[in-house]
């Protein structure tokens, strides 16, 4: 399994507009960091998962490729805003979108022009899939099961594919979704920053959870630019735990 991590940053990105702190300010490419979204390549099939506003810019970065299914976190801008900019990839047939009811259901209302008689000619072909957390789907023989996460009060999800698994936005997770990581190798997780924050967990809390779950290699994202310099994080972090950063390949 290859896995791209296409962004890395916070709803905002970073550098953050109109700062000047020495993250915002740094010459290193690692601290320079998109909405967080990730591709994920295996077993034949490509998924993206979540496609925010920079979505466009990150996916001219790879080859042009038909994308099998987009698998949504939640309906945020920072994750789905993105989703127009995928009309090229019809060529290849209409895109499949994955996500929660309510989740599909913000979708279509905010897209209408992609739907039904008042279909744009132009427009990208979606067809909308609601799942539920904890309950497998298959894109092929690829099984791909979704895991209840809570963000603030708000739920959203995550994703297990095979030994990978995939989390942002993340303050709290049910003990029955914690139950269902055991026995992955990777995951890529969400860790903001170092102070508290209502619906996010922080960076030391991150910590923590992958501690807990005994996982051999981990990967923070939706990193805010108050995250730190990528280049300080090894200080601090674990040998196995490491900020992720825009661009980077991981093989599971």
């Amino acid at each position: 399994m290859k896995v791209t991590l296409l962004g890395t940053g916070t709803s905002s990105g970073v550098p953050l507009l109109g700062c000047h702190c020495e993250v915002c300010r740094s010459s290193d490419l690692r601290d320079h960091r998109l909405r967080s979204c990730i591709l994920v390549q295996t077993e034949g099939k490509t998924i993206l998962i979540d496609s925010g506003p920079d979505i466009r810019e990150q996916l001219l970065r790879q080859n042009f490729v038909p994308i099998d299914a987009v698998l949504v976190t939640h309906e945020h801008y920072d994750h789905v805003g993105g989703l127009d900019d995928l009309r090229p990839y019809c060529q290849f047939g209409a895109l499949h979108i994955y996500g929660e009811s309510l989740c599909m259901k913000h979708i279509r209302e905010r897209m209408s022009y992609c739907f039904g008689d008042s279909k744009y000619p132009s427009s990208p072909t979606l067809v909308l899939h609601d799942i539920k957390p904890l309950s497998p789907f298959r894109i092929s023989l690829l099984r791909i099961l979704p895991l209840r996460v809570m963000h603030g009060e708000m739920p959203i999800l995550g994703y297990r594919i095979g030994r990978f698994a995939y989390i942002t936005d993340m303050k709290s997770m049910p003990d029955a979704s914690f139950e269902a990581l055991r026995g992955i190798e990777c995951l890529v997780i969400n860790g903001l920053r170092h102070t508290c924050h209502e619906t996010h967990q922080t960076i030391e809390e991150a910590v923590k959870f992958i501690e807990r779950l005994g996982v051999r290699r981990a990967y923070l994202t939706h990193l805010a630019h108050s995250a730190g310099l990528h280049s300080e994080s090894g200080k601090y972090l674990p040998a196995y735990i490491s900020f992720g950063f825009d661009g980077e390949i991981i093989e599971v």
